[in-house]
């Protein structure tokens, strides 16, 4: 079992996340299909990477409950004029009855926080039970904390051992916001760092899961991708083991600001 992460709602969610970023139709599927059956009780998915509709079915055409299964998707920046209609769609595709977690995917500066007013009212119908945010720095979070009627219950952004985000986290969870780490594996282009090896041949371990065993035990819920099978299991077996002090100190040091996706801290 993953263990879960209480969020300031009340309800829970499995710390590590299978998420479908680029995952053409078809290979989603099949691999939310391999994640449920390897293990995974958390589905990330958005409107924008248009594969909902096989998020759904796999999920349907796994046979476990519903409510055993976390899912998060998006609203996508051209739909936050529109965000009850973006999110009834985001449904009607996933053919849930409920979303158990639906985020503002960017802070767009001009329409953020009416979007954000929307997904309260969405959240009251109980159609989706938590309601977040993403890729939101501190000023957007400041902008949002004065008006909102319901605080977020994450923030999901990119966070690895190259872009730790210190300060943003700790502004985060100072407010009792979750950090949703997500491209945790650098977009994959730091699971041959020789820097790392040591650390994972003395647990056994790859590369790519002292990474996610990093993150993990920084207390983030960690969203992992891919379509390999191999990778998929891989990537899961990280919970029977753990990273010591030093580990930590080793991974801490490599933190230089290396993004690997957009960065919105110049967002006004």
């Amino acid at each position: 079992m993953i263990p879960a992460l209480k969020l300031h709602d009340g309800h829970t969610v499995p710390c590590l996340g299978f998420g479908v970023w680029k995952a053409s139709s078809g290979d989603c599927y099949n691999a939310v299909r391999t994640a449920l059956d390897t293990g995974y009780r958390h589905i990330d998915t958005a409107r924008i990477y248009g594969n909902e509709e096989d998020v759904g079915r796999a999920i349907r055409d796994s046979g476990i409950p519903r409510n055993d299964i976390f899912v998060t998707t998006k609203l996508w920046n051209s739909d936050q004029a529109k965000a009850q209609k973006a999110f009834d769609d985001s449904l009607a595709r996933l053919g849930l009855d409920y979303i158990d977690l639906y985020l503002v995917h960017f802070p767009v500066t001009k329409t953020r926080v009416a979007a954000f007013a929307e997904l309260e009212k969405i959240h009251a119908t109980g159609k989706t039970r938590s309601i977040g945010v993403s890729n939101y720095m501190p000023a957007h979070l400041d902008e949002l904390l004065k008006v909102c009627q319901v605080k977020p219950v994450v923030n999901q952004i990119e966070l690895h051992p190259w872009l730790a985000q210190k300060e943003l986290k700790a502004y985060c969870e100072s407010r009792d916001i979750r950090i949703q780490a997500y491209s945790p594996l650098a977009h994959g282009q730091k699971t041959g760092d020789a820097s790392l090896k040591p650390v994972a041949d003395k647990h056994g371990k790859s590369i790519a899961q002292v990474l996610l065993r990093w993150s993990i035990q920084k207390g983030n819920i960690v969203l992992v991708k891919s379509v390999s099978p191999q990778r998929i299991q891989e990537n899961f077996a990280i919970f029977d083991f753990e990273l010591d002090a030093g580990d930590i100190q080793t991974l801490d040091a490599l933190d230089s600001n290396l993004r690997t996706c957009w960065d919105p801290s110049a967002t006004p």
